[in-house]
């Protein structure tokens, strides 16, 4: 029995708890994992050749097509191998999210960029809970501040 890699890629991309999601030059969906279907509520019929701004809440999608094509324009992401994005994204109910993420650019048989793979993690409730502490943490100095 021979190893294919190719479809070992697909069946371990597809199952991942995680969502991977890549997108062509264009910000179109091309690929969108069973993890993707959680964290974001579209199934992968609903998103497969959508844009990206089904997941991108309204007032950060100028900001994130700028970077977006810049980086498909030169071939150049200033997110190096490995950097964790954190952002706000949107489900398919309109919640609005916490996610994580690595990109991976592809590029094609010539040398250009063809589209970005992202492996994204719903980070919500750790966001919440950091926010809390936080709150928490700036109450418990102003008691301080002023027993002081």
């Amino acid at each position: 029995m021979s190893f294919d890699v190719t479809r070992f890629c697909v069946a371990l991309t597809s199952a991942m708890a995680d969502a991977v999601v890549y997108s062509d030059a264009a910000g179109k969906i091309q690929f969108w994992n069973q993890g993707a279907e959680r964290v974001f509520g579209f199934t992968q019929s609903e998103a497969m050749g959508q844009s990206l701004d089904i997941i991108i809440p309204e007032n950060l999608r100028q900001r994130h097509w700028t970077g977006y094509d810049q980086t498909m324009r030169t071939g150049k992401t200033r997110y190096g191998a490995g950097d964790m994005l954190a952002v706000p994204a949107l489900r398919k109910d309109g919640q609005r999210i916490s996610i994580e993420f690595t990109i991976t650019p592809f590029h094609d048989e010539t040398g250009a960029l063809a589209g970005i793979a992202a492996v994204i993690r719903d980070v919500t409730a750790r966001f919440e809970e950091m926010k809390r502490l936080r709150q928490e943490l700036r109450a418990l100095r102003a008691v301080a501040k002023t027993e002081g």
